[in-house]
């Protein structure tokens, strides 16, 4: 039972790491406008701003407090690109993040770059 909650980690790791680099890929603004919304927009889209808000605590943290946490950490992007796909619970307090399966792996990590610029 351990050994497939690893290798489903493993996996959701790779993908957003997989995802991550296809947002750099697709993040220019011209490629940006094409394929999508800014991270602003695409949080507003995904309900995202119904439990967080940029700058103050809400249900969630405030996503600048969450780019304060992670900033300077090597893995950040694909940390908060898993955590945003799978949910979580702990690292905040006692009410879970679900998981947000209404998103693909490139909008997580489009997601979980913004974030980090919010630092």
């Amino acid at each position: 039972m351990k050994r497939k909650s690893q290798a489903k980690n493993k996996i959701a790791t790779l993908a957003a790491a997989l995802a991550i680099g296809l947002a750099g890929v697709l993040g220019s603004a011209p490629a940006r406008a094409q394929h999508g919304p800014t991270g602003l927009a695409l949080a507003q889209q995904q309900n995202c701003m119904s439990c967080h808000s940029v700058t103050r605590n809400f249900m969630g943290p405030a996503l600048r407090d969450v780019a304060a946490k992670y900033a300077g950490k090597p893995d950040a992007p694909a940390y908060l690109t898993h955590k945003i796909l799978e949910g979580g619970s702990g690292v905040w307090g006692t009410v879970p993040m679900p998981a947000n399966t209404q998103l693909n792996p490139a909008q997580a990590a489009q997601l979980a770059s913004w974030i980090l610029t919010l630092k």
